[in-house]
């Protein structure tokens, strides 16, 4: 919640309302006013003066905050009960080991075996040179390279930087912020498509075996999921993992079986195609010419381009993992990266073996599972472990989105409710978000996965490049370190691949949907920077009022000899606040200014809200607690100094309404007689979307206090001439 606070006079850049005016004056100038400006001031807006309400004792009192906390059986039983912030066992509980890692992060690297190395390997029929499959071997050579180097260069990402938010904090910190803007809106459309591909292609699978006269439910189908997988990591991710793990298991053991029976069935036919391949190599380039045959093996690879796109997901998780964070999540890249390169080259050289060509209307996949023979329980189980894979993929999505909304919040790129979390300690409005944004993409796409993969494959070669790009720089500034100049070497080297892929993408399927991915992420990078802009000129408009204010926090001076003693029974104001400032101290003068002689005791009420900024493990929520209690002590010490009786308290929790309010109400038991002053930024011309990006914090509190029957007073921050 914002804190309290006004200018002073002269050029007014805040003001208070009308009737403070006076009391402001006073505090500031020690005018003199005609009669008695104080009595005229308590006449005219005193909340003691009130007819008196039913106050609820202190039992009542507990009855309210336990129903203000209550969940209702039906939202526990959809989202699931809330965390207990202060269990000392929670992040062990919700962190992932290094399999369910490979699991819940490595399902879309996975999962994309399903229709990458597919997309490859049908690149090279159909041309007017004509068929080129021999060049299939080199595809998965080259696929398990690309693999291996990407992932060898993000494991160094994992080290230096790990808790960073993957390639947008690496580009930010390593390239400059709005670098790590390019990269984080390029984050935020690729995850989004990773939920709309993976969702599209997993009812491709489905429906592929379905009667023609129901393709009209296809697009239903694939928004019933999505609000499904929307509510599954609404309760959490290690939750959603966990409905994973059987499908997964599945998809890898079918798999590998697959491509064993393969070369069970053409044995030695490997040998024979290698030899061969470089007499049909140099017999393309003497008739077609070296750089015909480059490009159309350029071409199958860059088609194949959404095989990598898993693998940025494990750096932007880091701070799921189970202690040692670092360690586990470099497991769970060298799991990815093995999984990835075997299935994905391995499937291409099968085709290759298998001697298969494209068939319309039937999946790679599908032609060489029937190629070996197994059995329909064995087609139907690997297809289905290919469709319920792809489901899952958009996992990935719900994952990383979310963290890297979060992580730009805090940044100040997107509003800051996107750095909040849920009472499952989810980052609720990140999941929503990617929800509504893959149903959007899904409406305009039809559902079509050639144009999906197409946009899919382009966004997440323009984080790697920048990450890449970025560790480049590093690793030359510590090139005379143990280390040498090798992460170097595998940094340049993986930059240099990405960036070519990226522009070979961009280049060959630009008017097949490259275009739009380009316009979106393009889109979504100015609406950031204006959203980053109006809080910047809140910040200014903030620091000017401090100067005016004038370094107050001095203002304290020696503790009393004798303390007053809080007395229940006599009136009391409850200042809810956020840190020690010129704003929240100047509240506090001017509240016992307007309400002369009406308060001889505070109670100062503090809310730590756990957002992604700081749920990173035990010690940050004890770090938020030595913060909260700081604050407290501060505030206390500063109403001694003024002659004040005064306490107060904090807790901690996601939801700063309902912490607050449960709160006050545990308050108001103690000190029945209490009233409260909370603050709210007001802007002059206030715009439509102004309250997206700020709270409504003070007056959600104040309407669940008034309610209850409790006198509460929001304390208007209002800004002038400002625009933004």
């Amino acid at each position: 919640m914002e804190t309290m606070g006004m200018g002073q006079g002269g050029r007014h850049i805040w003001r208070r309302p009308s009737r403070l005016g006076l009391a402001w004056a006073a505090l500031q100038e020690d005018c003199k006013f005609p009669g008695n400006p104080e009595t005229l001031l308590s006449q005219r807006f005193n909340p003691m003066s009130m007819p008196p309400q039913e106050t609820p004792k202190p039992k009542e009192a507990s009855l309210i905050v336990e129903k203000v906390h209550q969940h209702s059986t039906f939202r526990s039983m959809l989202f699931g009960k809330p965390r207990d912030i202060h269990d000392p066992s929670l992040f062990h509980s919700i962190s992932l080991i290094p399999f369910l890692a490979w699991v819940g992060l490595g399902v879309d690297g996975l999962s994309s075996c399903a229709y990458g190395p597919d997309e490859s390997f049908r690149a090279l029929f159909g041309l007017k040179t004509g068929n080129h499959a021999e060049l299939a071997i080199l595809l998965a050579i080259a696929t398990t390279i690309t693999v291996a180097v990407i992932s060898w260069s993000y494991a160094g990402l994992i080290e230096h930087f790990p808790y960073s938010g993957g390639g947008y904090g690496v580009a930010t910190k390593l390239l400059g912020p709005y670098f790590g803007l390019i990269s984080g809106c390029a984050l935020l459309v690729d995850y989004v498509l990773t939920v709309t591909t993976s969702v599209a292609s997993s009812v491709d699978q489905i429906f592929n075996v379905v009667p023609p006269e129901f393709l009209s439910w296809k697009l239903a189908v694939e928004f019933i999921m999505i609000g499904a997988l929307v509510l599954l990591n609404l309760r959490g991710i290690k939750e959603s993992i966990n409905v994973i793990v059987p499908i997964f298991l599945l998809f890898v053991a079918t798999h590998l079986a697959l491509m064993i029976g393969v070369f069970v069935v053409h044995p030695g036919t490997i040998v024979g195609h290698i030899s061969q391949i470089h007499a049909e190599v140099h017999h393309d380039a003497q008739t077609l010419g070296l750089w015909v045959v480059l490009v159309i093996f350029m071409q199958a690879y860059s088609r194949g381009a959404g095989t990598y796109t898993g693998i940025e997901a494990v750096s932007n998780g880091v701070s799921a993992m189970r202690e040692p964070q670092v360690t586990n999540a470099k497991w769970t890249m060298l799991y990815m990266a093995v999984s990835l390169a075997v299935t994905a080259g391995g499937l291409m050289v099968c085709y290759l073996l298998a001697d298969l060509s494209p068939v319309p209307g039937r999946t790679m996949n599908g032609l060489l599972v029937d190629s070996v023979h197994f059995g329909n329980w064995f087609t139907w189980l690997t297809l289905g472990s290919e469709a319920g894979l792809l489901l899952f993929a958009a996992q990935t999505g719900y994952i990383g989105g979310p963290r890297v909304m979060a992580n730009m919040a805090l940044d100040g790129w997107v509003p800051r409710r996107f750095s909040s979390l849920s009472d499952r300690l989810t980052s609720h409005y990140g999941v929503l978000m990617v929800g509504v944004a893959a149903i959007g993409s899904l409406i305009y796409t039809k559902g079509s996965v050639d144009m999906l993969v197409t946009m899919y494959a382009i966004n997440v070669f323009v984080t790697f490049s920048l990450s890449q790009l970025g560790m480049s720089r590093f690793s030359w500034v510590r090139r005379h370190r143990k280390q040498g100049i090798t992460p170097l070497f595998v940094h340049a080297f993986s930059f240099v691949l990405c960036f070519g892929i990226l522009v070979a993408v961009v280049i060959l399927k630009f008017e097949q949907g490259a275009w739009v991915t380009i316009f979106v992420t393009g889109v979504l990078i100015i609406l950031c920077l204006l959203i980053q802009r109006h809080y910047r000129r809140v910040r200014a408009k903030l620091a000017e009022l401090n100067e005016q204010l004038g370094d107050m926090h001095t203002l304290t001076g020696p503790m009393p000899e004798k303390v007053p003693a809080m007395d229940p029974k006599k009136q009391t104001a409850v200042f809810l606040v956020n840190s020690y400032g010129g704003l929240g101290i100047h509240t506090i003068l001017i509240a016992l200014k307007t309400f002369p002689k009406q308060f001889s005791q505070v109670y100062f009420a503090s809310v730590g809200v756990l957002d992604s900024g700081n749920f990173k493990g035990t010690e940050e929520v004890v770090r938020l607690k030595h913060d909260r209690q700081k604050t407290i002590d501060q505030y206390v010490h500063l109403a001694h100094t003024l002659g004040l009786a005064a306490a107060g308290e904090y807790t901690l929790g996601t939801d700063p309404v309902a912490e607050s309010t449960g709160l006050c109400l545990k308050i108001r038991g103690m000190y029945p007689r209490s009233v409260y002053f909370a603050g709210k930024l007001l802007f002059e011309a206030e715009k439509w979307y102004y309250p997206l990006l700020h709270n409504e914090t003070a007056f959600a509190i104040s309407r669940r206090l008034q309610l209850q029957g409790i006198p509460t007073v929001v304390m208007p921050i209002r800004i002038l001439k400002f625009e933004g």
